[in-house]
């Protein structure tokens, strides 16, 4: 849940905001010191000489600048991680901490196994999954949602996607949760050993999956590995790129939907008029199958908004620039806070509120431009399903014990959240 934080205590952290420093009642509620440096410091310089973007227009001009801005992580994660590491290879050779021509190839290659078309015959199978997840959770009329129902759901997607036998899923939720934990601000020891022997790990299988499916192709429309493998227009990948993209896959896709999912459904029982909103339109839209996902896929974007999945999202800076009139000189870091552009005022009308029926909603908890979520609109199919159904099964759901924050600042969710289902 979203703990209370005084408007001084707000005041306070932000005086000093390091995110190599963070206090423990932050994580619980950032926003409150999200809108105090907004308002007071929006270009904030911390610490380490590096700046810190709470605003919406701001973060808007970053993203579409990606000539000035880059998204190669090299520098800033070779001093972090070492050069010879597991992470630092992984991190440095995936989709998302990459500039052209690298992030073109790959980015062409996954995109091409999730048209819109590749999307929609997804649904019938995650209807079925959903369904399946529901069936489980009713027989017990109990469970946890981020183990029971949120997390399972983007694991077994994924899974399809790049053709993981079920068999082999065991091992996945945990691989990514040490590899994306290991992009804390500040690195634990045990995080670092962890995060490395995760990404090991999931090279070695993949390796042994590779090689299958190199012998035994799926069908490229909807199998992302056997797209990654195979040559399209003169592009391929070298075994590196084609591993350490695989596993990118599954962190991006496992993390944020999780969240999504897991955000929402605690969120509702934060704010009971809001569910009661819900419901009532669901109820009132049963008959009208494409008024209902349209209203449903509103909600998810809403909820995107409110609870950013992903809360920050990093550039270097490759020439001096200026960012809302303050000067930014060649090589600097630049931390995005998303959970903070997410609320901004100028941007949105009561920010800090969650209104379902919110419209012209330009969140920002995909990104925009060239590194703008590849997997967004299964992200929204997969939470649309998800929330859809889970409320016309469980309307009165509640939770049966506080749930448990994942204690990170750049992803933002649930580690457990148990509930009963009435």
């Amino acid at each position: 849940m979203t703990g209370a934080m005084s408007a001084a205590r707000a005041q306070e952290i932000a005086a000093t905001f390091d995110l190599r420093a963070l206090p423990p009642d932050f994580y619980a509620n950032p926003y409150p010191v999200y809108d105090v440096l907004r308002h007071s410091s929006p270009i904030h310089r911390m610490p380490d000489g590096s700046y810190f973007l709470t605003r919406h227009a701001d973060l808007v001009a970053v993203y579409r600048d990606a000539p000035s801005f880059s998204s190669d992580k090299k520098v800033e994660f070779e001093p972090k991680y070492g050069a010879q590491s597991a992470l630092f290879e992984h991190h440095t050779t995936s989709l998302v901490f990459n500039d052209p021509p690298l992030h073109t190839r790959v980015r062409k290659l996954i995109m091409g196994a999730l048209t819109r078309r590749a999307i929609a015959d997804m649904e019938p199978g995650l209807i079925m999954l959903v369904d399946s997840l529901l069936d489980a959770i009713g027989a017990k009329g109990e469970g946890d949602l981020i183990e029971d129902f949120a997390s399972a759901i983007p694991v077994e997607v994924i899974g399809n996607l790049l053709g993981v036998p079920h068999a082999d899923r065991g091992p996945l939720r945990g691989w990514s949760l040490a590899i994306l934990g290991a992009l804390e601000p500040k690195l634990t020891p045990e995080q670092f050993e962890l995060g490395n022997r995760s990404v090991t790990e999931f090279t070695d299988y993949l390796r042994t999956l590779v090689a299958d499916r190199r012998q035994h192709p799926g069908n490229p429309e909807h199998d992302v590995l056997t797209r990654l493998i195979a040559q399209e227009d003169g592009e391929t990948l070298t075994e590196a790129e084609l591993l350490q993209n695989c596993v990118f896959i599954l962190n991006a896709g496992h993390e944020t939907t999780t969240n999504l999912i897991g955000n929402a459904l605690v969120a509702l029982t934060e704010q009971p008029q809001a569910k009661a909103d819900l419901l009532s339109k669901q109820e009132l839209l049963a008959s009208d199958l494409i008024g209902l996902e349209a209203y449903l896929a509103s909600v998810i974007d809403e909820f995107l908004r409110f609870e950013s999945s992903n809360q920050l999202s990093n550039r270097r800076a490759l020439k001096n620039t200026q960012i809302g009139g303050v000067n930014i000189a060649a090589g600097s870091l630049l931390t995005l806070c998303i959970g903070a552009a997410n609320r901004d005022p100028e941007q949105f009308e009561r920010p800090n509120e969650l209104m379902l029926a919110r419209s012209n909603n330009r969140h920002l908890a995909f990104g925009l431009g060239i590194h703008q979520c590849a997997g967004m609109s299964l992200a929204r199919l997969e939470g649309r399903i998800a929330m859809g159904r889970f409320l016309q099964r469980f309307p009165h759901y509640r939770l049966s014990a506080p749930p448990t924050r994942g204690g990170r600042a750049r992803f933002r969710g649930f580690l457990s959240a148990p509930f009963a289902v009435a």
